[in-house]
């Protein structure tokens, strides 16, 4: 289905105020209109509708450096929001029997169990505590299992797993496709498919992207020279993000970070995870408890963000907001409720739902800006698209 196809007759109609909803999307369009940003687009759903979708500004497409005006059918590189999507299939794995999060992962991947990696369990790749964040994994083995495995072997642990939080950028959802293969016997990117995007009807979501669907997603661009966040880039580096204008890595559907969509396709996809794991066409995505189980927070206190010392709430795969304050640091603005979860994405993607309102949000930008501004957008759209309700 195309987005067009999920959008509601009027906003009301899913009890969210209009004016309320269009104060949203002027915060989007402001960064376009000022030049902060060359292209935006928004979106914000309930009740397994859309309430509304906007796209302002210019892309380019295929290293032609030429603007083109944006549609609300351009696909945007999603960056990090990928794991919330690669996490639901796991839960279904989970869900289906096939996978407990106790188990060992050297038990489900031999290849894994080395250099003292023989005891991490699958839990703790899940919530970034597995203890090798900076495992590498070149490009070039990204589309080839045998590299993949073989890089496994290779990694060593930064620190004892448990025993502290630090973002594992890509590895721990190369691991995380890895199990999902072993357990499905399938490719993780046709699970995903199947499974997930599919059943929810969202055609135009990939992990994975054909070919023929190139010409649609706007290239990623640095709009100011880029600037090393504290403690360096990692993996993140600007040339790495680049690399995601390459026709043969958006076909290859990292696991971690190569998702590509929009703002409605993200805001979708959350619907059914707010709403007890049902579509509005009353296709069962998986059961509430399962949801219910894997965003509860499982991270401990002494797991704390790095840069802002507070306790960094994560669940299965996805960052639950919670009640102490600090749901802006989160990725969540400060008007959600508690519960609210989801994953942000390199350049300040957007993409979360609440259980307590039904509200969803997808925010997409093919512009990458400072850190402080792209802070201040994220607060101010997520805390705006909080208190649509009418």
């Amino acid at each position: 289905m195309a987005a067009a196809d999920f959008l509601a007759t009027c906003p009301e109609d899913l009890g969210i105020d209009s004016e309320k909803l269009e104060a949203v999307f002027a915060r989007a369009k402001r960064d376009v209109d000022d030049g902060t940003l060359k292209s935006a687009q928004v979106a914000v759903a309930r009740h397994g509708k859309l309430a509304g979708l906007r796209t302002y500004g210019t892309v380019q497409h295929g290293g032609v450096e030429r603007e083109v005006p944006a549609t609300d059918r351009t696909l945007y590189t999603i960056f990090s929001c990928t794991k919330a999507i690669v996490g639901a299939a796991t839960w279904t794995v989970c869900e289906d029997g096939l996978l407990r999060i106790e188990e060992k992962v050297s038990d489900i991947i031999p290849e894994l169990g080395t250099n003292g990696k023989e005891n991490i369990t699958v839990e703790q790749v899940m919530l970034h505590i597995g203890g090798f964040p900076l495992a590498p994994m070149a490009a070039t083995e990204w589309d080839n299992r045998e590299r993949r495995l073989s890089r496994f072997a290779q990694w060593r642990l930064n620190w004892e797993p448990g025993s502290k939080f630090e973002y594992h950028a890509t590895s721990a959802h190369w691991v995380l496709a890895e199990i999902i293969e072993r357990k499905t016997g399938k490719d993780f990117r046709a699970y995903v498919r199947e499974r997930i995007l599919d059943p929810m009807g969202l055609d135009d979501f990939y992990v994975g992207l054909p070919a023929a669907e190139g010409g649609r997603v706007a290239d990623v661009r640095h709009l100011v020279p880029p600037t090393p966040p504290p403690g360096g880039w990692g993996e993140v580096t600007p040339d790495a993000i680049k690399t995601f204008n390459r026709p043969e890595v958006r076909a290859v559907g990292v696991p971690g970070g190569g998702g590509v969509g929009g703002a409605a396709q993200l805001a979708m996809f959350y619907q059914p995870l707010v709403n007890g794991g049902m579509t509005a066409g009353g296709t069962r995505i998986m059961k509430a408890e399962t949801i219910e189980w894997a965003t509860k927070v499982r991270t401990k206190e002494h797991h704390r963000d790095p840069l802002f010392n507070v306790p960094v709430n994560r669940a299965l795969t996805v960052v639950v907001a919670g009640g102490d304050g600090n749901t802006h640091i989160r990725g969540f603005g400060k008007t959600t409720s508690a519960r609210a979860f989801g994953h942000g994405g390199a350049g300040g993607q957007i993409g979360w739902g609440d259980p307590e309102t039904g509200i969803s949000v997808g925010y997409t930008t093919d512009g990458f800006v400072g850190d402080v501004l792209q802070g201040r957008r994220g607060v101010a759209i997520s805390s705006l698209a909080a208190q649509v309700l009418a």
